[in-house]
């Protein structure tokens, strides 16, 4: 696998430009294309018809400040990069060229859920793009990241959907010799779903060594006061991770546009970058999972 286009949307902010040189130092190993998006958000139409002409003084602005970025760090990394500024709404437009350009791949900054913002439902535009995306989307929340990747994070279930990130996870971990970081979380007292999970563990542990990549596996046990969430969490920060390999879906939602409740809170809460993957679509039900 190999990717040949980034797309990094840009809003200007300062997580949208560390995400940038996050998918740049991709770019330069994966040998990929870098395409920018800056979308200016949609008005009514009685705005349109009185602000035509400043409308226009915007988009020329925005234009001038993307290619300029684009000038300076084609010039830092040696990359080509294409650029786009387009209206409308910020999702489906990142979606839209995501798939027009055959994406393998978005990186985007978001700044999480905003303090005291209690939703049930994702809002903003970075996790919507992660809810419809076909491509992996890798979502930045934190200031402070490393240019490599020394530990992966990578929860695993019971579902066979929660092992299609494996072969991502060995794609990245080989780009920066990282070591990958199996972790399940055993809730509960039935003895039966633990024996499963061991044995799930101890079979994509040795399926990655027998890759010749660095691997650690481990049970975790919590209470069912914990979410799944906040037990990846914790753990990401136990091994110092740079980034964390998620599916977005349940197993009965792979064909609808929701994502799961752990998906969402790992998203929105993770201080690490976070890969999401959304699990290849089938027309059968095979139970409820995590969706890790």
């Amino acid at each position: 696998m190999s990717a040949s286009k980034i797309l990094v949307p840009i809003g200007f902010s300062s997580e949208s430009i560390i995400a940038l040189n996050q998918a740049c130092n991709l770019a330069i190993i994966k040998k990929s294309k870098i395409f920018l998006i800056t979308v200016i958000e949609e008005q009514s139409i009685i705005d349109s018809i009185f602000n035509n002409s400043e409308n226009n003084i915007v988009e020329e602005k925005v234009h001038e400040k993307l290619s300029s970025i684009a000038t300076e760090y084609m010039q830092k990394y040696n990359l080509e990069i294409e650029t786009l500024v387009t209206k409308g709404k910020v999702y489906k437009k990142i979606n839209e060229l995501s798939e027009t350009i055959s994406a393998d791949l978005i990186v985007m900054g978001t700044n999480g859920t905003p303090n005291g913002a209690l939703r049930k439902f994702i809002g903003s535009n970075a996790e919507r793009v992660v809810r419809l995306s076909k491509c992996p989307v890798i979502t930045i929340k934190g200031k402070q990241h490393r240019d490599g990747c020394k530990n992966i994070i990578l929860p695993l279930d019971l579902a066979k959907e929660t092992k299609e990130k494996v072969k991502y996870a060995l794609e990245y971990a080989r780009y920066w010799d990282s070591t990958i970081r199996i972790i399940s979380v055993f809730l509960g007292d039935d003895l039966e779903d633990k024996h499963k999970l061991t044995k799930n563990l101890d079979q994509v542990e040795s399926f990655i060594k027998n890759a010749n990549v660095k691997c650690t596996a481990e049970l975790l046990s919590g209470t069912k006061k914990q979410s799944f969430g906040e037990i990846v969490l914790k753990n990401a920060i136990k091994y110092n991770g740079d980034l964390i390999m998620i599916m977005t879906k349940k197993e009965e939602l792979s064909l609808s546009e929701n994502i799961s409740v752990t998906a969402r809170y790992v998203i929105n809460n993770s201080e690490i970058p976070v890969m999401s993957i959304r699990p290849i679509e089938r027309d059968y039900n095979l139970g409820p999972t995590t969706a890790f």
